[in-house]
């Protein structure tokens, strides 16, 4: 019977013993697939999506899953145990907070930096022309809040314009009064006066995309007034994926990675190389 067996086992048609093979090297193919979890700031949504789908290129068979949102939320569910390989923050804030709790295993890198601006719809139905006019009583501001890096950041500024030449000493309260919406991410505040539900906003000035800019009006803030972001990155410590997680972080330090972040809008944090 065991002869009769590898007899009938040596005949079996061509075709299916090479189904057989292929779906043995389909599974084996599967197994080498893997997935990077990204979780970002919001307003690195477009360098960032560009750089992963580069990595992606690089490296077949890694699919590189972002989540954006706001820097808090994003600490917040890494604390709670989503599944995370690497986390970029959009102030040290949120970074310090996810690293005093034991959740990053490198030393967090500073990768890019950003600026404030101001921005009314292309409408401007407030007649804003100036700072000044964000202290004016009726318009409706719209701010990140307080916990969102771009909404502290935003209050700095407006405090600081309170001490700039030209400002009442009470701009920074008389702006406060006049916000109608405090948004969980920067993306949220472009929506709302892209859309006309706010006269006003204060948002980095890398999300003003070419996809919102014709919707758009900006004001500058003045460097004396400003504040500059600082963009740290680290590696997850309960990362699955450390090896892509290095090449990403790998990915975004590189001048090509920096050249993307700047053409976005950013500032480079890092010296390119000579």
């Amino acid at each position: 019977m065991t002869r009769r067996f590898l007899s009938a086992t040596m005949t079996l048609p061509l075709a299916l013993v090479l189904t057989l093979g292929s779906a043995a090297v389909g599974t084996s193919a599967s197994h080498e697939k893997s997935t990077l979890q990204v979780f970002a700031a919001a307003s690195l949504s477009d360098a960032f999506t560009e750089i992963g789908k580069l990595l992606e290129q690089r490296r077949p068979g890694l699919a590189v899953r972002l989540n954006f949102a706001g820097s808090q939320q994003l600490a917040a569910q890494i604390e709670q145990g989503a599944a995370a390989d690497v986390f970029a923050s959009a102030d040290q804030r949120w970074m310090a907070y996810a690293t005093e709790r034991n959740l990053i295993s490198n030393v967090p890198v500073t990768f890019a930096r950003n600026r404030l601006v101001v921005i009314v719809p292309s409408t401007n139905p407030a007649r804003i022309h100036r700072l000044q006019d964000l202290a004016r009583g009726g318009v409706k501001l719209v701010l990140g809040a307080d916990a969102v890096p771009v909404g502290h950041y935003s209050r700095m500024v407006l405090r600081n314009l309170a001490r700039q030449p030209g400002f009442p000493q009470d701009f920074e309260a008389r702006a406060l009064r006049n916000v109608v919406s405090e948004e969980e991410n920067v993306k949220s505040v472009v929506g709302k006066v892209q859309l006309g539900e706010a006269d006003v906003g204060l948002v980095y000035r890398s999300d003003v995309t070419a996809s919102v800019s014709r919707f758009l009006h900006l004001l500058a803030i003045p460097d004396s007034a400003n504040v500059v972001a600082s963009y740290p990155i680290a590696m997850v410590r309960a990362a699955h994926e450390v090896e892509a997680a290095r090449a990403f972080l790998d990915l975004v330090l590189s001048s090509e990675g920096q050249a993307i972040l700047e053409r976005r809008g950013f500032t480079r944090a890092l010296t390119p190389p000579r």
